[in-house]
């Protein structure tokens, strides 16, 4: 039988749209020829965020629809995402104090906020976020966003959609695709080297900064799908300061750089932004771009960093709409969905720009597209379901972990927050019947055991090291090297025997 949808690309659209299309009962196939978020989605700056610098460009319309899903998304998995206050530091030589409290009473009032604290002045010698900066800072304003893990938010819709039966398939790449006799067949190549052919009736190409690429290998018409491609890095350095709030700093160039706590002992900085000119499969931090992120930090910090100092970085590429903006900072980061068909049949639909903050709207206005060409009966329904593990209240994280660690007490306090962040209410389904750590099987390194990773081979399409150590968790972070081996040689052993 064919699929309805048939959709390629696994990062957060992808598996946003293919969540959203199998709860509506209609079926769906997902090819991703990675890992699932293993591009763009897993290199974000990590926020559930309304995009207040966005407001200095007048985009409106785009705050007030990521303000809107801020709160949304926290309810839906509040395991995965939680609030967090942002300190913004008044700099002398930019913005004046009038404008920022501009901006932020707009921030606090375009979207209808209401489990968020709204904004705050803060006097730097009287409060703590003062103590980690230079003493000409004295005023600034706190706001709150919120953090998302932005990996297991891929992971989570795509686990979710494979639950209300979609097919889901990683390190799958689609070789080629045509309309033939009233469907679209699609040719694609399996990790192991093996091929097979789906038929449906409804492309959807999700596949990120690669939707050029993809459309030419579609034969549609690529004019109005030619993204700019810009590149976004981060790095990770060890903890700046002591409290657990983030920075926004504003840089000369009229860029702003977050400093935000990361993983407990470390801070995550950035982003940068340049066009991106090599191939899309050669990505990565180049000097200038660690050099400009520390000489940001250092015109605001007492304590310096250098690049001695980064014990980690990470970058993508975002394929945003070309709307004409000159600089890369002025770029829109709202999406466009563009529909091609053949005779009003067959249909491609294409996804370009977006940020995570928007994706399940974005999925939202896809299902409108394919329900010009698919019957579907039921209406809206993803801001109201959690996703899987997040069957609990948006204030109740410290109870889940109080739960954990009291019907699992051979485990300390640092692993019970650990796995509910990462898994929610799913930490059971890990843990099951266990009496002791040695009931989690082998352990490979930090406190990652048998158990979780039979849990994320088996649940959550991780195959590989790099999967599990940098996508479904950070433990990649803590890992040794021969750790890091021993792991990628017992996942390959477990790949042969099924």
């Amino acid at each position: 039988m064919p699929f309805d949808v048939f959709i390629i690309g696994g990062g957060i659209n992808g598996c946003g749209v293919a969540r959203d299309a199998a709860g509506r009962g209609i079926s769906v196939c997902l090819a991703e020829k990675s890992d699932l978020g293993g591009a763009t989605s897993s290199g974000s700056s990590k926020l559930i965020h309304g995009g207040l610098r966005y407001l200095e460009y007048y985009d409106f319309s785009l705050v007030r629809k990521s303000l809107r899903e801020r709160e949304v998304l926290w309810k839906i998995a509040p395991h995965i995402i939680y609030p967090l206050r942002f300190v913004l530091p008044h700099h002398q030589a930019l913005r004046p104090p009038w404008f920022l409290r501009l901006g932020l009473f707009l921030y606090d009032h375009l979207g209808g906020r209401n489990l968020l604290p709204g904004t705050r002045r803060v006097n730097f010698p009287r409060d703590e976020t003062g103590r980690p900066l230079e003493s000409n800072y004295r005023l600034g304003f706190e706001y709150s966003d919120c953090w998302v893990d932005d990996a297991r938010l891929v992971v989570l819709n795509a686990r979710d959609a494979a639950d209300r039966g979609a097919k889901i398939f990683s390190h799958t790449k689609v070789i080629n695709a045509r309309r033939q006799d009233g469907l679209w067949y699609i040719n694609t190549l399996g990790p192991a080297g093996q091929t097979q052919c789906f038929s449906a009736r409804v492309l959807v190409n999700a596949s990120g900064p690669w939707v050029y690429d993809t459309s030419q290998q579609l034969g549609a018409n690529t004019g109005q799908l030619q993204p700019r491609l810009i590149r976004g890095s981060h790095i990770v350095v060890p903890r700046l300061y002591d409290h657990d709030r983030c920075y926004i700093l504003q840089n000369a160039d009229g860029r702003i750089v977050f400093v935000m706590p990361y993983e407990d002992t470390l801070t995550l900085i950035g982003t940068t932004e340049r066009h991106h000119k090599t191939a899309l499969e050669d990505v990565c931090i180049e000097d200038d771009e660690i050099a400009y992120l520390c000489e940001s930090v250092n015109g605001y910090f007492l304590k310096k960093i250098n690049p001695d100092d980064v014990v980690w970085s990470y970058s993508a590429v975002r394929p945003l709409f070309d709307d004409g903006s000159t600089e890369t900072k002025s770029v829109t980061r709202d999406y466009r969905i563009v529909t091609e068909s053949e005779n009003n049949t067959l249909p491609v639909i294409s996804i370009l720009g977006g940020k995570i903050t928007t994706y399940r709207t974005l999925a939202e206005e896809v299902m409108q597209e394919i329900a010009r060409f698919v019957p579907i009966s039921k209406g809206s329904w993803t801001g109201q379901s959690p996703l899987p593990g997040g069957d609990f209240g948006c204030n109740e994280y410290d109870q889940q972990v109080e739960g954990l660690h009291r019907d699992y007490p051979f485990l300390d306090r640092r692993h019970a927050r650990r796995l509910i962040r990462l898994y929610g209410t799913r930490s059971r389904t890990i843990l099951q019947d266990a009496k002791s750590l040695a009931d989690l099987g082998q352990r490979f390194g930090s406190d990652l055991y048998e158990a979780e990773v039979q849990y994320l081979v088996e649940d959550e399409w991780g195959t590989r090291a790099e999967d599990i150590l940098w996508r479904r968790t950070k433990e990649g972070l803590r890992f040794s090297d021969e750790e890091t081996s021993a792991l990628e040689g017992y996942l390959q052993r477990e790949a042969i025997h099924t």
